[in-house]
């Protein structure tokens, strides 16, 4: 076996019994989308027993399955000198109160112009390499439609103390966001599991437990406007899309969001002559302890001008 090689290997449950080989392993690794998998199997990189595979065999409970998975080659990002708004910087890391529209590192479609080539510059090359070399530093992300708060490791160590902190669920994150309707109740909490949709594997979707990952948002209503709510969101896990997701299966999804709602009625002039065309979704509380020092940090941002005025024009 080549270097740079990874095998996973994934057991069939009975969640997954009988369906397609491909479909139930999208179904245990949702980090790895069908399509890919389904590449995989076809190119023999997904055994059982040492034998190679077809994509649309039937899968029974218990079964083992090892996927061998190439590492990618991934293009080095450059430094570019664009325009940051540094909320906190110290040896270790960088907190950035990240504009609507700027990708968090580089990716198919965007190679360059992101917040990665941008702290390159601003760090003179100064970040964490465990991220890799296409996404130095990188801890967490947030969508490139939504604006806020994210910190980025400046030391291999301030990024493994971050990571941890992630993964115990412990960081503090508190998103704003302006739904469609009045929720009901005011406050509450969306647990379920969150993963790939299974009609367009670029959206994200609320499945049966046990499929995708556990999710959990704690949403509180703060205003009242005309048609619409300003919510806030305090997440307790951080997956993809969490709050734009969880507030479309309560049936109030964020204006503006083309992915997970459609524009309702009387909305539509309103987005168009505020020119507003990104999800209403801003990360405005970033909380912390400093992986090196011990410090309690704690980061708060101002909603950006695009949602002050979407919010001014909801007024009731």
């Amino acid at each position: 076996m080549g270097s740079g090689v990874s095998i996973i290997e994934a057991t069939i449950g009975e969640a997954q019994h009988g369906l397609r080989l491909d479909k139930a392993l999208a179904e245990l690794l949702p980090d790895l989308s069908r399509e890919r998998l389904k590449s995989l199997i076809v190119e023999g990189d997904v055994t059982t027993d040492g034998r190679t595979l077809n994509p649309s065999m039937k899968v029974a409970v218990g079964q083992l399955f090892a996927i061998s998975i190439p590492a990618p080659v991934e293009a080095e990002a450059i430094a570019q000198d664009i325009p940051l708004t540094i909320v906190h910087e110290d040896a270790d890391l960088i907190v950035v109160d990240k504009p609507a529209g700027l990708v968090v590192h580089p990716a198919a479609g965007n190679l360059d112009g992101t917040l990665v080539n941008a702290l390159l510059h601003h760090c003179r090359g100064e970040l964490s390499g465990i991220g890799g070399v296409a996404r130095p530093g990188i801890v967490h992300r947030i969508d490139k439609d939504t604006s806020g708060l994210l910190v980025v490791a400046k030391s291999d160590r301030a990024h493994e103390g971050l990571a941890q902190q992630f993964k115990a669920h412990s960081i503090d994150r508190l998103y704003a966001a302006i739904v469609y309707g009045l929720p009901q109740p005011p406050a509450g909490t969306v647990d379920t599991w969150i993963g790939r949709s299974d009609s367009d594997r670029k959206k994200m979707a609320v499945h049966r437990e046990g499929r995708g990952k556990h999710a959990v948002t704690h949403y509180r209503l703060i205003e009242r406007l005309a048609g619409a709510a300003l919510v806030e969101c305090r997440l307790e896990t951080g997956r993809t899309h969490q709050v734009r997701v969880h507030m479309a299966h309560l049936g109030h999804p964020l204006i503006g969001d083309s992915v997970y709602s459609r524009d309702r009625k009387g909305f539509k002039t309103i987005l168009e002559t505020l020119r507003f065309k990104r999800q209403a979704l801003h990360a405005k509380r970033l909380g912390f302890i400093h992986p090196l020092t011990g410090q309690k940090l704690s980061f708060d941002s101002a909603l950006p001008t695009d949602m002050q005025e979407l919010l001014s024009e909801l007024h009731v």
